[in-house]
């Protein structure tokens, strides 16, 4: 599905570098005009995947007139969450300086813990005057647990950068507003994290998404007036939690 909507995109930028190493890359989709940007961040639990696997996830945002950037990023082992982190905000900024406009940032799963992050006053990010609104999907948000699996082997947590590393535990926020999108299928654990953050932040709510589980939560933002993609371009004045 990605790689079919690469080949059918008409405006499309590939392969931009926003830094050295060799995942340091973004593919940009645009629209005829855009209306500003929407930054997706990949899943893959830190470890896996890149941006080429996800293109087809833009073809929501674009048909509604939104320029979508989907960076690649250096993957654990070979680098700490914390370096990722830094990677992702190099990402943004350098969408940012190629699209004008509001800017909306969402991610899955790692992504969303990713783009959470973003939210945070330690991260540096130049274009954060222009974040409208952040959309976690499935997001880890606290990673204390983390240290205690086998997965640790790859992330070389302390406890130190764990801490640091979890948007629930943000203390300097800049106070973006957050929709927390969660399956209601999804695994208690990742429902934990989502309503873990929802709690924290007074910014952010939580919407609890009807029959749709980790791995499939994602496959609405393919479409143009789906509810999860019109949470990210088109969010709404005041809502509730479901």
């Amino acid at each position: 599905m990605a790689q079919e909507f690469r080949a059918k995109a008409k405006n499309l930028r590939l392969n931009l570098e926003y830094g050295p190493a060799e995942r340091q890359k973004l593919d940009l989709f645009l629209p005829e005009a855009a209306r500003g940007l929407v930054v997706f961040v990949h899943g893959g639990y830190w470890r896996a995947f890149g941006r080429k696997d996800w293109s087809h996830l833009a073809a929501g945002a674009v048909a509604q007139g939104w320029a979508v950037a989907m960076p690649s990023y250096s993957l654990a082992p070979s680098v700490r969450i914390s370096d990722i982190t830094r990677e992702v905000a190099m990402a943004i900024d350098h969408a940012a300086a190629i699209v004008p406009g509001p800017i909306m940032l969402t991610g899955h799963s790692a992504g969303g813990h990713l783009v959470a992050r973003m939210n945070c006053t330690d991260v540096t990010l130049d274009c954060a005057d222009r974040i409208e609104r952040i959309v976690p999907i499935s997001p880890v948000t606290d990673l204390r647990p983390l240290t205690q699996t086998a997965m640790n082997t790859d992330f070389r947590l302390d406890q130190t950068e764990a801490v640091a590393e979890s948007p629930v535990l943000a203390q300097g926020r800049r106070a973006i507003p957050t929709t927390v999108w969660v399956g209601a299928q999804e695994r208690p654990a990742f429902l934990d994290q989502a309503r873990w953050l929802a709690d924290a932040w007074g910014e952010a709510q939580l919407h609890i998404a009807p029959g749709f589980h980790h791995f499939d939560v994602v496959a609405p933002l393919t479409q143009a007036d789906s509810a999860l993609t019109r949470a990210i371009v088109q969010p709404p004045k005041s809502s509730s939690a479901l």
